[in-house]
């Protein structure tokens, strides 16, 4: 991890001349997006596996109907279906899962101390939402800062809500029998799906604001990359509803 931080340092050092004060901030910024850039491989593949997935769905369809009654042989055939057509079920998560150590860095280097006395205007990067409450409210200098990441990820949120909503009606999802194992999880998952986006609103406010740079900048990051890799699915997902 000291490694990591001696990067995020470094570059802070190079951003001083531009940044001034503010150059650990921006350093953690660019980590973030060299750490996004890095993974990107990664998500242009979940891309393709999740547009595999819409073209499968008539597909998996019949194998719901087909196997209404043997879950177990249910299981069996979408995984049969899948190694045929070379989809891997667990391709989008990925891109998470490795970005969860760059997230982790964040939160430690902050939390702990270490890079105390750094800021971004007038919120320190180790303080939290609550720190900036106690310190000059709402409207106060560090309030105005998180006031200002809250909008930020109160767009990008409203965009990726709005997105989800338009996707899930142009590619509905089969309907799963109430009797199948995990179908009311099922369902509520995908009622409440589009809601999630905005629970960075609570982690933005809970966590340093390091982290929450990190945070912010990777949501805004997430929101741009999907609205480029998945412009031609409510295509792909009307055309599977009409097959």
């Amino acid at each position: 991890m000291s490694v990591f931080a001696s990067l995020v340092e470094q570059l802070a050092d190079l951003l001083q001349p531009l940044f001034s004060g503010a150059a650990t901030a921006a350093a953690i910024v660019l980590f973030t997006m060299a750490v996004r850039l890095a993974v990107h491989p990664l998500s242009r593949a979940a891309a393709r596996g999740q547009k595999a997935r819409t073209r499968l769905a008539p597909q998996l369809a019949e194998l719901r109907k087909k196997h209404a009654k043997n879950p177990e042989r249910l299981q069996k055939a979408i995984m049969e279906l899948h190694a045929e057509e070379k989809v891997s079920p667990f391709a989008g998560c990925l891109p998470s899962l490795l970005q969860a150590p760059a997230f982790f860095l964040m939160y430690h280097l902050f939390s702990s101390g270490r890079m105390a006395g750094h800021s971004l205007l007038a919120a320190p990067l180790g303080g939290r939402y609550t720190d900036a409450l106690g310190d000059g409210g709402v409207f106060g200098p560090a309030g105005l800062v998180y006031l200002a990441l809250f909008a930020i990820v109160g767009a990008v949120a409203t965009y990726t809500y709005l997105r989800t909503k338009k996707q899930q009606a142009l590619n509905p999802v089969q309907p799963i029998a109430d009797d199948q194992p995990g179908a009311g999880a099922m369902a509520a998952m995908t009622k409440y799906l589009p809601l999630l986006s905005f629970a960075t609103l609570i982690s933005v406010a809970v966590v340093p604001l390091a982290a929450a740079l990190y945070i912010v900048t990777s949501t805004t990051w997430t929101a741009v990359e999907r609205a480029f890799l998945y412009r031609d699915m409510p295509a792909a997902g009307a055309l599977a509803a009409a097959a």
